[in-house]
């Protein structure tokens, strides 16, 4: 059953969406006349920069970020819509849980841009309220001079050997929305016993991906748990000895749904800014950056295995939705 069930999560996200179909209009002349497109987003800083960069020599149109966690961004984005005040025009964080809870709301406007057809059916709302900006591979990574190729932890079960007390660094899921997946499913899958244990293993807990990485790169601690891949991607093309693992038991992927807000300041500019985010030009960033497209006809970094050939752990996206105050409030308990 579990072998069926793995299947079928890598056959979702790696096969085609849909037969070819015409993509909603972009009013391109009002979107320039709107100058102006707000920006939500967790998007990496650095891929985040380059896609304004593209955009606004593309269109000459302004692009105002507002960049942190996704469950930052996700607070920040429900307390101005509970104060009757929509400042956003386009939402990207890496919560499709929240996604999908927020188009049930009808917080979203339904588009499905050009390229809509190459996202996978698992990473995008078929009326198009949202769709993948890019995949992220959640799994280990770690400072491959520091931790011998004998130690490596070979499942996630390994990580409570005593061995590797003091050397591990973890996100908190209250700042990563990332993480909120990937404890809610660890969590019911092994029980929180294996967080408590973690604790008592010495990890160390900070905000951001960001800060992990940082946290191995100057050597204050080697392993980095249900981690952004791609920021190990960053920092091994950088020069620094970075090792992605792939756990035998399996790695999350998890997409960063992107959404036109309904009601926003720029609703013609917020158009074309997610039509441009599922161009070439942007989903080639990922890549390029060592991270997965969202599309299905790009191929993996360059050193990455395919998603075809990875075992991916099944993500419960009703379950994470239903359950994430609590799975953050739990897991805040146990490192308080």
């Amino acid at each position: 059953m579990l072998k069926r069930r793995t299947f079928l999560v890598v056959a979702a996200l790696v096969a085609l969406a849909s037969p070819a179909w015409a993509a909603d209009a972009v009013d391109i002349a009002k979107a320039k006349s709107e100058g102006k497109v707000v920006w939500y987003t967790s998007t990496p800083v650095p891929q985040g920069q380059k896609i304004i960069n593209l955009f606004e020599k593309a269109h000459g149109i302004k692009v105002e970020m507002f960049r942190s966690g996704g469950s930052a961004v996700l607070r920040r984005f429900q307390q101005e819509l509970d104060a009757g005040r929509v400042a956003a025009d386009v939402l990207t964080t890496s919560d499709p849980a929240a996604a999908a809870l927020l188009t049930g709301k009808g917080i979203f406007v339904p588009f499905k841009p050009k390229n809509f057809d190459k996202i996978p059916d698992a990473a995008k709302d078929k009326d198009g309220n949202y769709v993948a900006q890019r995949l992220n591979m959640m799994t280990i990574y770690i400072r491959e001079d520091k931790v011998p190729p004998a130690d490596e932890p070979k499942t996630w079960a390994d990580l409570l050997d005593p061995k590797y007390k003091g050397k591990m660094v973890i996100t908190n899921p209250s700042f990563t929305s990332l993480q909120v997946s990937v404890v809610g499913m660890m969590s019911r899958e092994r029980g929180w016993g294996f967080y408590e244990k973690l604790r008592d293993n010495d990890i160390m807990l900070v905000q951001s991906n960001q800060q992990v990485s940082d946290m191995l790169k100057r050597g204050e601690r080697f392993i980095a748990v249900g981690a952004t891949d791609s920021y190990a991607a960053a920092e091994r093309k950088a020069g620094h000895p970075m090792k992605t693992l792939y756990p035998s038991d399996g790695v999350f992927v998890i997409s960063s749904p992107t959404s036109v807000v309904k009601g926003g300041p720029n609703p013609n500019a917020a158009k074309l800014f997610v039509e441009f985010m599922l161009s070439d030009e942007v989903q080639n960033i990922f890549p390029a950056d060592g991270g997965f497209s969202a599309r299905s006809d790009i191929a993996a970094p360059e050193g990455s295995p395919p998603l075809s050939s990875i075992k991916v752990l099944p993500v419960d996206y009703p379950y994470i939705q239903k359950e994430s105050a609590r799975i953050k409030k739990k897991f805040n308990e146990i490192f308080q």
